[in-house]
């Protein structure tokens, strides 16, 4: 069986913080409620719903604020998002060594694989809506030895999966978090992955 390597999407993979903000301030103009795009965009991780509630949207409107933040999303966001430094190479690196690779995301995974689409990226298996250790039940579905991530909750979620946490500081989340969550080593960016990976072969058997 070749081994599999997850990665977290937003802040791991890809930049997508301009175009969060915008439509997280859209979908706030739209529907009267004072909503801070710019501190959602800079604390990506958690799901919507979440997000919403602690923003202070009433219970009973949040799904249909999800909703419209979800139909803006294409038009909005995938134009405005940018591969991280390393990305594609990680993502490849993994190919060259035989392995699969998968995406587990807490964004709806209509509008991921708009983004692996949008970049040109092409991967064994996509899971959306999954945070924290919601992600551990894809995760070992396929076997995965290791999962990528910028947040606590991706390193929680690679714990409870008994995969090896790889944590990356290109989003809000420290270092010394990342570690205290449970990160087995932790990376500036994706461009030391190829490097780390193909001196850690023994973590993949």
């Amino acid at each position: 069986m070749p081994f599999t390597v997850g990665f977290d999407l937003d802040m791991t993979l890809i930049d997508p913080r301009p175009g969060m903000a915008a439509v997280m301030y859209e979908v706030g103009a739209r529907t009267g409620h004072d909503l801070d795009g710019d501190h959602f965009a800079s604390n990506l991780g958690p799901p919507l719903d979440m997000t919403y509630r602690e923003m202070g949207v009433p219970e009973e409107e949040i799904p249909d604020l999800v909703t419209l933040f979800r139909a803006l999303y294409p038009d909005v966001v995938i134009p405005a998002t940018v591969a991280l430094p390393g990305a594609a190479e990680a993502l490849a690196c993994v190919r060259e060594l035989g392995g699969q690779t998968m995406v587990v995301t807490g964004k709806y995974r209509k509008n991921a694989a708009l983004h692996l689409e949008a970049l040109g990226w092409e991967v064994d298996h996509l899971y959306g809506e999954l945070w924290s250790t919601g992600k551990a039940e894809s995760l070992k579905l396929h076997g995965a030895a290791i999962y990528v991530g910028d947040h606590v909750g991706d390193m929680k979620g690679a714990e409870a999966a008994g995969a090896l946490g790889v944590g990356v500081v290109t989003g809000p989340c420290s270092r010394t978090e990342l570690e205290e969550a449970g990160a087995a080593v932790v990376l500036e960016d994706l461009r030391e992955f190829p490097d780390w990976l193909r001196t850690s072969a023994g973590v993949l058997s």
